[in-house]
């Protein structure tokens, strides 16, 4: 929480004024023509203020260029998915070995010897035969 007041008193703010400033520097109607064979009357045009104009450009320009990232990127999003499926299956197949090894060493163990108190060899811890 603390981060975000600081990165919008430090950044998000000075940006909204440099944006007013530029606004308000820029503010003379501009003809943006989208026909290029009539430059005088064109069968296209819209008058807008510059400033409109350049954020516009700017902000088609980011979308653009995300976009175009976003599908220069696509072969590496595609192999982390396979990765990901494949550690997957990885874990299951551990898992699954994991749990037929403990079942396997549980019937392979032998059963304790009941002989003595000492167990099977009736000796105690020093070596002595009881």
């Amino acid at each position: 929480m603390v981060m975000r007041k600081f990165f919008t008193a430090v950044v998000v703010i000075p940006l909204g004024l440099i944006f007013i400033i530029f606004a308000v520097a820029n503010r003379h109607w501009v003809t943006v023509s989208f026909d290029p064979f009539n430059s005088v009357t064109p069968t296209v045009a819209v008058t807008l203020p510059l400033f409109v104009v350049i954020i516009a450009s700017a902000i088609l320009g980011v979308i653009a260029g995300g976009i175009g990232t976003w599908f220069k990127q696509g072969r590496w999003r595609r192999a982390a998915r396979q990765h990901e499926a494949d550690a997957r299956h990885v874990r299951a197949e551990l898992a699954e070995l994991r749990a037929a090894a403990s079942r396997d060493d549980a019937q392979r163990r032998p059963a304790p010897a009941l002989s003595g108190f000492y167990g099977a060899a009736g000796r105690d811890k020093l070596g002595a035969t009881l």
